[in-house]
């Protein structure tokens, strides 16, 4: 099956692609490589990439021709960079949808599967598992936009019956994952013995997802599903974010100091004290939820990152 995968090029894409690839399908990437390009390069090989920015309607038509599923990943990410570009991150948001939701009808595509994010929740700290009735309360220009998105979706859903589905990823991390995400960063403060920085009080927590359950959730909606849903994909357990950089910190065997540092400005809306989320809709309506353990996924991540930072030593 002919496929389009905006933003494959980026973290969570790239894996979502390498998987697509060895299913046999032919995978189009749109990504405008702002922040590289992670695809493996014998996947690359094996794909259309057409670097683009999915703000442009020609560019996501052009690259959606023949396309029967369109997964939409292209976002802007990271707290920091998206609290320093609003604008663009809405824009973005707002604009690669319904581009690609217009490539979707005009392709006659049996599906869009779209990436959003637990933080459509908003910051008020719930003492149980999220689930997808929950009222949302978005109120960041990334949760607000993709919250709209959400919304979106669901009205072209009554409007054409173009077949959509929202996916709300809770803190995917994993190989491949570049340190404007706090797991890879803490990553490399303890590879250079730097201070980890925590934000205060650091007894907030998250619920941390593997980048490959993440991909066989898409994959298993993409094979199983029809009409219009909302789902989270989270591995339905909490940890605080001290303990995620104390951890780290021992498997790495760091001299680094845990350091509580205040949140730097812009960062206040993204800010919650405990936020988990139930795969428990997932899972009936596909048979998966999320199943690494967090120990496992660190394991394999950390071991990534430092066979990279090995490779690129002997480059240098």
């Amino acid at each position: 099956m002919k496929i389009l995968v905006t933003g494959g090029a980026g973290f969570i894409g790239s894996h979502l692609v390498e998987r697509l690839v060895e299913e046999g399908h032919a995978v189009t990437v749109l990504d405008i490589l702002k922040n590289g390009n992670k695809v493996p390069k014998e996947t690359l090989r094996n794909i259309n990439l057409i670097i683009g920015d999915v703000r442009n309607e020609k560019e996501v038509l052009d690259a959606a021709k023949g396309c029967r599923v369109i997964f939409h990943l292209a976002a802007m990410l990271g707290v920091d960079v998206i609290a320093k570009c609003p604008v663009e991150t809405m824009d973005t948001e707002f604009f690669g949808l319904k581009n690609s939701v217009k490539a979707a009808l005009l392709n006659s595509a049996e599906k869009i599967i779209y990436s959003s994010t637990s933080g459509v929740y908003g910051r008020e700290a719930i003492m149980h598992a999220l689930v997808e009735d929950f009222p949302a309360s978005p109120n960041s220009s990334y949760s607000i936009a993709k919250r709209f998105s959400e919304l979106y979706l669901k009205s072209i859903f009554q409007e054409t019956g173009l077949n959509s589905f929202a996916l709300r990823f809770f803190n995917v991390y994993g190989p491949r994952q570049d340190d404007r995400m706090v797991i890879p960063r803490f990553m490399e403060q303890a590879q250079n013995n730097e201070p980890m920085t925590v934000y205060k009080p650091g007894t907030q927590t998250r619920d941390f997802t593997f980048v490959a359950d993440v991909v066989e959730s898409m994959i298993r909606v993409m094979n199983m599903m029809s009409g219009h849903d909302i789902m989270n994909v989270a591995y339905q357990k909490e940890y605080t974010i001290k303990h995620v950089a104390e951890e780290i910190k021992k498997r790495m065997n760091s001299k680094s100091e845990v350091r509580l540092v205040e949140p730097a400005d812009g960062r206040y809306d993204f800010e919650t004290g405990r936020r988990f989320g139930s795969s428990k809709k997932m899972e009936k309506l596909t048979g998966f939820a999320p199943e690494t353990t967090f120990e496992s996924g660190l394991i394999q991540t950390i071991k990534y990152f430092q066979e990279e930072r090995s490779l690129t030593a002997l480059n240098h």
